[in-house]
Formats: structure tokens, sequence, C-alpha cells
């Protein structure tokens, strides 16, 4: 009896140190080359391709279309020329988004009222009950885009919400910014501005 425990943790032994030799080999093996550690590479890989999904970019000419609005009614974008257009594109589930939209009444559409300029957040891949509720909770009243498919952001980007985009008085992008940074709305108003000037 003795004798038969002895060989089961001899084999016990045995398994748990063939495993510890695969799991360094593998550990060694999955080393990237040139140094980089595991913590480094996936630190790496979280960080968000804003270049890289990023299809419409400043000097460009924005892509033409036409969004269906919450108020009702289809808007061009190409029917705006002559005005500052700060493309906006949103979801109701993004925290930066609902941050940044707290300022848009005071920051931007009051602020350029009476200008030719127009701000259009579009909602992206929301349906309309869903930005029904969201405006009625949160109270806004500004004009808003409808875009449930993607169709419209897909041909701005490809990845990552919120993202403006300022167009000139030529439909040409001016200006653009991925994510809500206070320093960045501030300096994307100022470039509106500017614009509105000339």
């Amino acid at each position: 009896m003795a004798i038969r425990h002895r060989k089961k943790q001899s084999t016990t032994r045995l398994w748990l140190l063939v495993a510890l030799l695969i799991a360094v080999c593998a550990v060694i093996f999955l080393l990237p080359a040139g140094g980089d550690t595991p913590a480094a590479q996936a630190a790496e890989q979280t960080e968000p391709d804003i270049e890289g999904t990023t299809l419409i970019k400043a000097g460009m000419q924005a892509p033409d279309f036409s969004v269906e609005l919450f108020e009702g009614g289809n808007l061009t974008l190409s029917s705006l020329k002559g005005k500052v257009v700060w493309l906006n594109f949103w979801a109701t589930w993004c925290p930066p988004c609902r941050q940044e939209l707290t300022r848009v009444q005071a920051d931007i559409v009051d602020h350029f009222a009476g200008q030719e300029f127009l701000f259009l957040p579009i909602s992206r891949g929301e349906e309309r009950e869903t930005v029904a509720a969201f405006r009625e909770k949160q109270g806004y009243t500004f004009t808003m885009g409808l875009d449930p498919e993607r169709a419209i952001y897909d041909r701005f980007a490809s990845n990552y919400i919120p993202r403006n985009f300022l167009i000139d008085q030529e439909g040409r992008v001016v200006m653009t910014s991925v994510g809500y940074e206070p320093e960045e709305f501030e300096a994307m108003i100022q470039k509106a501005e500017e614009l509105l000037k000339n």
C-alpha cells in the first residue's frame, strides 16, 4: 500500500515537472524578438489606432451624405455649402460622448447662433427610440441626425467615438478630433470662430 502511494506521488511529481517544462518553453517561444516584454506588447495592442481608423482627415473633402433628422426630414451635407459645419458622431452608451454633449448647447449652439454655422451631431448605430429616450432624459432640443446603420459614419471612420469633423464653407475638413478632451474641444471652437471670420 505504501509502495503504491509513493509511486502515485512520483507519477504526480513527474507530471507537474513536465507541465512546468512545457510552460517555460511556451513562455520562451512566445517572447517577442527585440526584447519587448509581453506586458509592453499587450499595452501596444490596447492603444487605440486613431490614425488607422480615420478615413477622412484634415485637408480632405468631406464625403457628401444625406441624414435623417430626429426632428423629421433629411439634411444633405452639400446643401450646407457656405456654412461652417461641425459634424459630431456619438452614441447614448458612450461616456465621453455624453460628457461632450453637455457642453453643446451653451458652448456651440448658443455661441454660434445667428452665424453661418451648424452643429450636426449624428447618433451612430442607434435606433430613433433610443435617441428619443436619451434626448428626453437629458433635456436636449438641438438638432440631431440618425445613422442607425452606420452608413454615414463608415464613410468618415471605422472605429471610435466621439468623433468630430470641422468642415469649412467649401466642404473641406479642416480639423478632426477623437474622444473628448476639453482643450481639444476649445481648440475646435476657436478654429470655427476663425473660419467664420473669413
